[in-house]
């Protein structure tokens, strides 16, 4: 297994996988959610898959880390969805010809959530549902060569976990059933409908983590993890997360506010 050493790149059997987007630990205070969330890119043989494909703010950082690999939007074959929710799902319209796939009990679920009141996406996700292009997946389904889906209800009822089993190692995407670190070690989530099944879901994700040394996690909206020696979690990579702002009197004058831990 290569990491590349920049928690970016890594290299497992026949896969490589690239984070293009590192998701964000965060919420904003005044202005809403943030929704920075992790977009990753998955190569094997001919096809290639994203795991999430955020939202309108991704769509120029797509665009931008596609083209550098040499890729554009009509090269990619599957996009894995792991709930509706919008940061997660809304850019599936930028691959519309690609196999997408999300679980039943979350689209059901989506459908069912009356508009203008969540994050659901409700005309994405209605016109998700008669997409012919769509798949819907359940417990345990194989979702591309290698990966396979677990429910992992919590944040919402039909969150799945995708699990790259290369024989060599694995690496596990949550998703929003474990946004982070913190909820990883408390066991806990901001976001759920029921406490005791999120915590469920999350000891789930530790035996799926814990299967073999050296298997990568990678959360939602957190860096991707390994389990150091005594067992914790820790960090590939740097986090990078900043805000360029106009807050003098013409364009060339910029303020970058970072929002990383002093």
């Amino acid at each position: 297994m290569d990491t590349g050493g920049d928690g970016k790149q890594f290299r497992i059997g026949d896969y490589e996988i690239d984070i293009i987007v590192h998701g964000f630990p965060g919420k904003s205070v005044c202005h809403g959610s943030l929704g920075f969330s992790t977009i990753a890119l998955i190569r094997h043989g001919k096809r290639i898959a994203l795991v999430d494909v955020g939202s309108f703010g991704q769509r120029n950082l797509l665009q931008e880390h596609l083209a550098e690999r040499s890729l554009s939007p009509s090269d990619v074959t599957d996009v894995l969805l792991t709930h509706s929710h919008y940061d997660h799902s809304i850019n599936w319209t930028m691959f519309g010809h690609a196999n997408i796939v999300i679980g039943k009990a979350e689209l059901d679920w989506s459908l069912e959530q009356p508009w203008g009141t969540t994050v659901v996406p409700e005309l994405y996700v209605k016109e998700l549902a008669k997409w012919p292009t769509m798949r819907t997946v359940g417990d345990g389904d194989e979702v591309f060569p290698g990966i396979t889906a677990q429910l992992a209800p919590g944040h919402t009822p039909g969150c799945l976990v995708f699990t790259l089993d290369t024989g060599d190692g694995d690496m596990i995407f949550t998703g929003d059933a474990c946004k982070n670190r913190a909820e990883l070690l408390s066991r806990a989530a901001d976001m759920t409908y029921d406490a005791a099944v999120t915590q469920d879901s999350i000891e789930a994700i530790w035996a799926l983590w814990l299967r073999r040394p050296g298997n990568i996690l990678v959360p939602g909206h957190d860096l991707p993890m390994v389990q150091a020696e005594d067992g914790a979690p820790r960090y590939l990579g740097r986090r990078e997360a900043a805000i360029r702002a106009w807050y003098g009197e013409d364009l060339n004058e910029t303020t970058v506010i970072s929002l990383l831990p002093e």
